[in-house]
């Protein structure tokens, strides 16, 4: 490896294979799940099952399906029924649980499950109470298989929001390192110290110049390069001069990152098994997504060695 001492850094999400999520899909599956639950513990216990509209909203949710569009009202309208049924279905569950305590009505998965379920029920109630469709819900749950995936707001022009494991990386000499990964939504422009403080962990060597795009240009990051005398990609602030030179260090720092960054997400997704992360569970998802990077780190070193050796051949 070359340029030990020059870090390029840009955080990407790894999205999850998973449907879009909207408030009808999601409250419906959570109605299917507990639906379920219920009758089975009624048929466990031998009751006959609490009386429900859950045929009637079945029929409605279907009809509300094959709209190809649907007005404000039509969906409100649809989250109030399956919000109603789904409390009242929630209701008799817990009552049967608090009725027969000392019965082993559901196994730990359902247990799990009706927690979800239960959480689910209540930020979509509260956001239904809200009015507010552009309300930002704190540990919002998008998936009832995956609860661990959270929104992420990514503003681009095709995706404005992505579902998956958000990943700050950085780059050195082209090998990709992951300096954070959470599943939670972060500000990438607060990770600058320490995407400088893991290069100089790996290599031993001092950062020089580091690219980053306009998100890692705050004051508090400029003035740790400035003290540290780290050459930045980050362009002047204020005014630009009529006479004024541009840096030559800088367009190129800007130029590299741009091409190499990208071009690391966009092997690592097409061609790594990234583009969209078929895992169940958060420990193998995040298992696959170290080993589609730093598979992709070892075809490229591969690929080095063998013109090395073709070389000195």
């Amino acid at each position: 490896m070359k340029n030990l001492d020059t870090v390029y850094t840009d955080a990407s999400c790894y999205e999850s294979l998973m449907r879009f999520p909207t408030d009808v899909k999601l409250l419906w599956e959570c109605v299917e799940r507990a639906y379920k639950m219920m009758c089975g513990i009624s048929s466990q216990l031998g009751e006959h099952r609490m009386r429900t509209k859950y045929n009637d909203i079945d029929k409605a949710n279907l009809a509300y399906r094959k709209q190809r569009k649907h007005t404000h009202k039509q969906t409100r309208k649809m989250i109030m029924r399956l919000l109603a049924l789904l409390g009242k279905i929630l209701g008799e569950i817990r009552r049967q649980m608090r009725v027969h305590p000392d019965e082993e009505l559901l196994n730990y998965k359902q247990l799990d499950m009706l927690e979800t379920v239960t959480r689910v029920y209540r930020q979509q109630k509260n956001h239904f109470k809200s009015g507010d469709s552009r309300e930002s819900i704190p540990n919002r749950i998008v998936s009832l298989s995956k609860p661990y995936i959270r929104p992420i707001v990514r503003g681009k022009e095709t995706k404005i929001v992505e579902f998956g494991a958000k990943c700050n990386n950085i780059l050195i000499d082209g090998i990709s390192f992951i300096e954070k990964l959470s599943f939670n939504a972060f500000n990438e422009g607060t990770r600058l110290k320490h995407c400088v403080s893991l290069s100089k962990k790996l290599t031993g060597v001092d950062v020089k110049k580091i690219g980053g795009d306009q998100g890692y240009s705050g004051n508090d990051n400029r003035t740790f390069c400035k003290e540290n005398g780290i050459e930045t990609s980050f362009t002047q602030k204020g005014r630009t001069g009529k006479n004024e030179v541009k840096n030559a260090t800088k367009r190129e720092l800007a130029r590299v990152r741009a091409t190499a960054m990208e071009g690391s997400f966009g092997t690592q997704k097409e061609h790594y098994g990234l583009r969209k992360i078929a895992a169940r569970i958060k420990s193998t998802e995040i298992m696959l997504i170290f080993f589609g990077i730093h598979t992709a780190n070892v075809v490229n070193l591969a690929r080095r060695e063998s013109v090395q050796v073709a070389l000195a051949a």
